[in-house]
């Protein structure tokens, strides 16, 4: 590992950091880049410490590549970039923490400089460790001396419970754990590194803005020019740069990371991944979606009110899930209330044996009354509306989706008129920009503020270039290619969304053969696909049996 500088030396801690016995010996590596040679197995791929600084033939810095490290069994760590890595013999100092009263409690505070995270928890006895990410946490050792620190929070795309309880927690963990006094709030997104005014951040700026909902610093999405914020990084003296955003977002860091690396300055670049889909993958869930099935759950309820004070009653729910339906599918789990949930993942038609009407009329014979809760990206393929503008996108790359709440609701109404053999009466609740615009619950303000802790343990360690989340229930550091090359959906073969099909005994709409022979056809493992890996009580973590 690096060694101390001679201008700083660790002091004595005041309570035990770690106890090295219980530490794992895996290939351990200094801070310097690894470039994967590519083969045709990649836990045993060969990795050169070539200088990520290099030139190519061309002039031109080399891109970089991941940090790949291997070990016994198969064991593969996907390294985050280090700020080490493109700038030589930078100074450590003793990590403040030691010496602050509030964790002089602590038995064992600093984490193993070896701790990882296992991406898949779930393993026979002679299947391979696999791929595992760098566990979060304080260091030992940081790169930044407190009062040098000079932080700033963005905040980009659409809008999500928690938001200000994430820079709440940034500016407050800067403050209390670190002794950090400047920190700055970009406005306005990515462009208001640019084109808007910063705001001073202090605890007592921010103490109570974790009771509204939205963002204090505002957003926007997409219109970023990458040379623009990092002259506007470098001529302001940040060195510290926290993220939050969604998946377009992360992606725009990465970049914004990258140029920050060529022009070798010493700046940290980390991500707080936020989308109220849940659509980011590796991580177990992202802040804020548990206070959208929260408050889904008063739609949905006003539905079945409005539905079963009548006869023939329908109730039309649509909640948010451009392409993924995780939203409406727990919030449909969570009433018990839903005769139906239509989401992106699963298809669906109207008419004919097994359709959607088909089911309608049963379920109103049935019951009387029914409701339906329906994902805004579910059923786009169906609006014939929607052809010429399938190619349109928003700012941040988002396809402009028609409104299926209102389309399907017309076509439910226009179906039963058409009969004359059954009146019905139905109600359309469409609570998407209110279940956003919230502030966060309980449950997503604790989790906020571990988000906000680990990104900072993170950067003051000297990591860069990674995003902050739970894997398996434990707080990692992630490459942000990991959460920017696909978005995590909904697996209609696993057990969540066949436990969803038995709560409200609708039909999948489907035959099972066909998809998973559609499945075999992907990229993706079908061992992953089907053994119910990426379903259990917490969205998208791995399923313990």
């Amino acid at each position: 590992m690096d060694t101390i500088s001679s201008s700083a030396s660790i002091s004595t801690p005041r309570f035990r950091c770690f106890d090295p016995s219980n530490s794992y010996h895996a290939t351990t590596v200094n801070h310097r880049p690894y470039f994967l040679t590519f083969s045709a197995n990649p836990t045993t791929a060969g990795i050169s410490t070539r200088d990520s600084s290099s030139k190519d033939a061309m002039g031109d810095s080399t891109v970089y590549e991941p940090k790949i490290i291997t070990g016994d069994a198969g064991y593969v760590l996907e390294d985050v970039p280090h700020l080490t890595d493109h700038i030589s013999d930078l100074p450590t100092y003793p990590n403040p923490l030691q010496d602050n009263p509030s964790y002089s409690v602590v038995k064992q505070y600093f984490v193993n400089e070896d701790d990882t995270v296992a991406q898949k928890i779930v393993v026979q006895k002679d299947s391979p460790r696999g791929t595992h990410f760098r566990r979060a946490g304080p260091r030992q050792k940081v790169y930044f001396k407190s009062d040098e620190v000079h932080a700033c929070i963005v905040t980009c795309g659409g809008l999500c419970p928690g938001l200000n309880t994430v820079i709440r927690e940034l500016v407050c963990g800067l403050h209390h754990m670190y002794g950090v006094n400047k920190v700055l709030g970009i406005e306005g997104g990515y462009r208001g590194f640019y084109a808007r005014n910063t705001v001073p951040l202090s605890p007592k700026v921010v103490n109570d803005i974790h009771k509204r909902g939205g963002t204090i610093l505002g957003t926007s999405r997409g219109g970023y020019d990458t040379s623009k914020i990092v002259d506007s990084i470098q001529d302001r003296g940040i060195n510290q740069v926290y993220i939050i955003g969604g998946d377009g977002t992360q992606r725009g860091a990465s970049v914004i990371f990258e140029e920050i690396r060529r022009r070798g300055l010493k700046v940290a670049v980390v991500g707080i991944p936020k989308t109220i889909d849940n659509d980011i993958p590796v991580i177990d869930k992202s802040f804020g979606f548990d206070t959208a099935v929260e408050e889904a759950q008063r739609a949905i309820n006003a539905a079945h009110v409005e539905a079963e004070s009548v006869e023939n009653g329908i109730g039309v729910v649509k909640l948010m899930g451009r392409y993924s339906g995780f939203i409406a599918m727990y919030a449909t789990l969570a009433s018990r209330d839903v005769d139906c949930c239509l989401i992106p993942e699963s298809p669906f038609y109207l008419e004919g044996p097994g359709g959607l009407f088909e089911f309608i009329r049963k379920r109103l014979k049935e019951h009387g009354h029914m409701v339906i809760v329906i994902a805004e990206g579910a059923g786009q393929e169906l609006l014939c509306e929607s052809i010429r503008a399938m190619d349109q996108k928003d700012a941040s790359g988002n396809k402009l989706l028609q409104d299926v709440g209102l389309w399907i609701s017309q076509k439910i109404k226009d179906h039963f008129a058409s009969q004359q053999k059954m009146n019905i009466t139905l109600k359309y609740i469409d609570p998407t920009y209110m279940i956003r615009a919230i502030p966060s619950n309980a449950s997503d303000n604790v989790y906020c503020t571990l988000l906000a802790h680990s990104a900072i343990h993170g950067a003051m360690a000297g990591y860069t270039g990674f995003t902050v989340g739970p894997v398996n229930g434990r707080h990692a550091y992630i490459p942000f290619h990991q959460v920017t090359e696909r978005q995590n959906k909904v697996v209609i073969t696993d057990r969540m969304w066949a436990r969803l099909l038995s709560s409200t005994n609708q039909p999948s709409f489907v035959d099972p053969k066909q998809v998973i022979k559609d499945i075999n056809a992907d990229e993706e493992p079908q061992s992953e696909l089907l053994d119910g890996d990426n379903c259990i009580d917490t969205p998208t973590t791995k399923e313990r049996v």
